[in-house]
């Protein structure tokens, strides 16, 4: 599904674009990686590098951001991270700037097979994240993954209601209404990547390889951070990540409610243009979490 703003970026547009800016990777093959994600097209260049291209003018400002932050956190961090390369400009009919990364070995994880080694590194990734210093970074803001749970309550309530009888209003207003009575989280805003999900992870031998796409970096409440107990880990994985993490009951309730917050808005703001398959898992993920929110995952 292409939305309004989104571009249509080819392996020739690419091409162009390094043969102009970067000759010499111009002899490099161009390959199109698939589109896993909603924010940038991946085009592989030769063996050791990937072109990174935004898609839409709402994924523009993560070339600074990966250039400004992404080279003071990475000596930070215990698994590699897409370090810029190069950072293009907007060239042959393409209008924004784009970087270069080096490609990371590994392959995305899949729910079916045992990630528990990968949980519990990940759960060292996210913990190296929150103590790394503020540094003075970009603070979460508006309605972003990260922010205070409370700067989601309007949006979500109305979520509830334009979806009307297509869910249990009842229920769910019942889980929002005991979300917001959480405690905030009480520390600094940390460091957040804010998208774990299985896209923007590669893993290699059953251990986590590395961590990819920043789009969403920034400082804020790291419940966020507990999103792949709900969208990748099954109950042993999410209970290894849960312990090696060590949030306390509040941080444990603010993270179930962002898989919900997130699930309502996006089924009440794209149901006429979402098809079966996507309305059925908006829905399922939603019902999730509603029947798991009080089982905290343990080993």
């Amino acid at each position: 599904m292409v939305r309004p703003g989104e571009l249509v970026i080819g392996v020739e547009h690419v091409h162009r674009l390094v043969a102009d800016q970067f000759p010499q990777w111009s002899g490099l093959p161009v390959v199109a990686q698939p589109l896993t994600g909603t924010d940038n097209a991946l085009f592989r260049l030769g063996d050791d590098l990937v072109a990174r291209l935004p898609r839409a003018p709402w994924a523009v400002d993560q070339v600074s951001t990966d250039t400004t932050w992404l080279p003071l956190l990475a000596p930070h961090l215990p698994v590699p991270v897409p370090l810029p390369v190069a950072v293009g400009e907007p060239d042959a009919g393409y209008p924004w700037p784009w970087t270069v990364v080096p490609w990371l070995p590994g392959r995305n994880p899949d729910p079916e097979e045992d990630l528990v080694g990968v949980a519990e590194d990940l759960a060292g990734f996210v913990r190296a994240m929150i103590a790394i210093e503020p540094l003075d970074g970009p603070l979460k803001q508006g309605i972003a993954r990260g922010v205070p749970l409370e700067c989601r309550d309007e949006l979500t309530r109305r979520s509830i209601e334009e979806l009307g009888d297509r869910i249990d209003g009842r229920a769910v207003t019942a889980a929002w209404d005991e979300a917001m009575e959480a405690a905030a989280w009480p520390g600094p805003p940390a460091w957040l990547h804010a998208d774990l999900m299985a896209g923007n992870l590669l893993v290699d031998g059953g251990r986590l390889s590395a961590v990819i796409d920043f789009g969403g970096l920034g400082r804020g409440d790291p419940a966020i951070e507990l999103l792949p107990c709900w969208r990748l880990f099954d109950d042993r994985a999410g209970a290894a990540y849960v312990e090696a993490l060590g949030f306390d009951e509040p941080t444990w309730v603010r993270g179930w409610a962002w898989p919900l917050s997130i699930s309502l808005y996006w089924l009440a703001d794209l149901w006429d243009v979402l098809d079966d398959e996507d309305r059925a898992y908006g829905l399922r993920s939603i019902d999730i979490v509603l029947r798991h929110r009080g089982r905290r995952p343990v080993r």
